[in-house]
Order: C-alpha cells, then structure tokens, then sequence
C-alpha cells in the first residue's frame, strides 16, 4: 500500500506545481489555495508512504517521479518545451525511479533507539 500513497503523492505534484506557477507569485486566490492544498495532501500521502519505505527511496521516488509529471504538464497546458535533451534526462529520473522500486527490500530502516 505505501507504493499506492507514494504514486498518489507523486502525481498531485503535477497539479500543485502547475497551480502554484499560474498563481503568480501566490497573488492570485484560486490557484494560490490550490497549490497550496495540493502541496499538502502531496506531502500527507507521502507522509503515508515513507511509514513502510526507506526514507530516501521514498523521497527519491516522490521528487523524481513529480519531476517529471511537473514537465509533461508544463508542455501540455503551459506551453513549455519538450527538447530531446530534456527528454533523455527525463528518462534516466524514470529509470532511477523504476530501479528503486525493484531494489527495494519493502522493510523499513527507521532507526531504532533502543540499545
């Protein structure tokens, strides 16, 4: 299930980053209260997620994988280019992201305390 919340989390990064550029340096209401709410509920799935993953595998996934969904939005609804350049390293954050998946053991190293 934290692999759920964590796809969850990843793919309102696109939303909340998308609203938070059209809200103008936070002056517009709308896409201010947006943003800022999808920001939030992004970060509580993370939140969610990082219970049962490694803390950096988790935010790795979450960076990488709102990264890229942040520039396929940017191209659909703001216009922004989509170079090859762009495109290729886009692809490694992908490969990154899949190959942390597949080595992840699902067992979390929360430190413990206890002696």
């Amino acid at each position: 299930m934290a692999w759920v919340f964590l796809l969850v989390a990843s793919m309102l990064e696109p939303a909340w980053a998308t609203a938070i550029k059209q809200s103008d340096g936070l002056t517009k209401p709308w896409p201010s209260v947006l943003g800022l709410s999808g920001a939030s509920i992004s970060v509580l799935f993370l939140t969610f997620a990082m219970k049962d993953l490694p803390a950096g595998t988790a935010y790795a996934v979450f960076v990488g994988l709102g990264a890229v969904g942040v520039v396929a939005a940017g191209a659909v609804w703001l216009g922004e280019s989509l170079t090859l350049p762009r495109l290729v390293f886009l692809s490694l954050i992908l490969i990154g992201v899949i190959g942390l998946h597949f080595v992840d053991d699902g067992s979390s190293t929360t430190p413990s305390l206890a002696p």
